[in-house]
């Protein structure tokens, strides 16, 4: 379905029913169905609301608007507009970046947010070098291929969900890519992530290699300091394909215990 919200349409999933509401924010490049085996598991408990992010997916794919505070209104729009008011954000990668600025809002009705392999607060520590890479990432099918082997995936996954990784990257429109890798990833949200008052859960792969480990333990990890954090071994950067059973537990029990 379409969501008209911040002056755009959204493309949202919903599934199940529940009095809490998960909100399922997606990587960059991917779109809502990267969460799909998640929330598969959690649909009969709770009800589980899928963004894809402005320029990716099914979204509107506007010439601008693609910063974290850009985002954060995207989602918060969704909210407004299909009435959510018990909820938890769960953000991966870009996605969480994006979590923890509308937490730092303090919106009514946020009960927690879960960072699933998330991008820091703070700038991405890459170069130049790096950030030309990212440009060409997703320009064909090849390169899409080479990304998800060498960069993103750290185990194996099933042939469905690896294909559907290769469409929704060779989606993505260039205004995302650009946004992203040009405005996302060298934002510093550092200081307004302290003011976010509501519990937090940290999930990072033991093979991450875009987000590793000592990234999320110095960047991370520091801003939440009550926050538990959980390492899943074997597994990369993609942890709602690579790692969806272990993903869906560790959710259930959060917002649960909520």
């Amino acid at each position: 379905m379409k969501v008209a919200a911040n002056g755009i349409n959204i493309n949202v999933t919903q599934e199940g029913s529940g009095d809490t509401t998960l909100v399922f924010l997606h990587y960059w490049g991917g779109s809502s169905l990267a969460w799909s085996q998640v929330i598969s598991r959690l649909s009969s408990t709770f009800r589980c609301v899928a963004l894809d992010g402005r320029g990716q997916g099914g979204s509107d794919a506007p010439r601008d608007g693609y910063s974290a505070v850009d985002l954060a209104d995207d989602v918060l729009g969704v909210v407004r507009e299909l009435e959510i008011d018990n909820y938890v954000v769960i953000g991966h990668s870009m996605g969480g970046k994006t979590a923890q600025v509308v937490a730092s809002r303090r919106p009514a009705g946020l009960r927690g947010i879960a960072l699933i392999a998330s991008s820091p607060p703070s700038p991405m520590p890459i170069g130049d070098e790096q950030r030309a890479q990212m440009k060409m990432a997703y320009a064909n099918r090849d390169s899409v291929n080479w990304t998800l082997d060498n960069v993103l995936i750290g185990s194996p996954t099933s042939s469905q969900a690896r294909e559907q990784a290769v469409v929704d990257a060779l989606g993505v429109s260039q205004p995302a890519v650009l946004g992203w890798i040009d405005t996302g990833t060298r934002e510093d949200f550092s200081r307004e992530v302290a003011s976010i008052d509501v519990p937090t859960v940290i999930v990072t792969g033991e093979l991450d290699r875009v987000d590793p480990i000592d990234v999320v333990r110095g960047h991370i990890v520091p801003h939440f300091k009550d926050a538990p954090l959980h390492v899943i071994p074997g597994r990369g950067h993609l942890l709602p394909i690579e790692a969806p059973g272990e993903i869906a537990d560790i959710l259930r029990e959060f917002a649960a215990g909520l």
